[in-house]
């Protein structure tokens, strides 16, 4: 079984997301998140995020107030400009004391497809079935809860910068 969790929104015109791209090449769904990087997305390096409040939602940047300044890690695993970005990483991972360096990490696709009348953004997050069953559950539902509102942050983000 792949338990995997999958949200997805229609975000506005594809356009946008080349508009609000920075010089560093960053999509513009981590502009408008709740994290930092050091460094571009390139395929096929390890990149470390610092988790600070988004200023898209004030209601959701309160939320991620208690894991500001949280480092965490990721390997960029593809690229396809203005259609996909995906990632490995180990989710939920939230305690300082637990090494999750042990445990498999879970694929995250962030796809772009146009649609009539803009673009829809599907985040699919799959291979928590490879997470040890204590983490599991817990991991799945924060994520899970997580990628919903990250999309939800990126639609605001293109609706208030992406006009030109």
């Amino acid at each position: 079984m792949n338990l995997a969790s999958r949200s997805r929104s229609s975000v506005g015109p594809v356009d946008g997301f080349a508009r609000v791209s920075d010089s560093r090449k960053r999509w513009v769904a981590y502009r408008c998140s709740a994290v930092q990087f050091d460094g571009p997305f390139v395929a096929g390096t390890t990149l470390s995020g610092r988790i600070v409040p988004t200023a898209v939602d004030a209601e959701v940047a309160a939320s991620q107030k208690p894991y500001e300044g949280m480092v965490f890690q990721f390997l960029v695993d593809r690229i396809e400009p203005m259609r996909v970005l995906s990632f490995r990483w180990h989710p939920y991972a939230v305690d300082p004391t637990v090494d999750y360096s042990k445990e498999p990490p879970t694929l995250v696709v962030f796809e772009l497809e146009e649609v009539t009348g803009g673009t829809m953004l599907t985040v699919t997050e799959s291979g928590f079935d490879k997470i040890s069953l204590e983490r599991r559950a817990k991991a799945f539902a924060a994520n899970e809860k997580g990628w919903s509102e990250q999309v939800k942050l990126i639609g605001k983000y293109l609706a208030l910068h992406a006009k030109g």
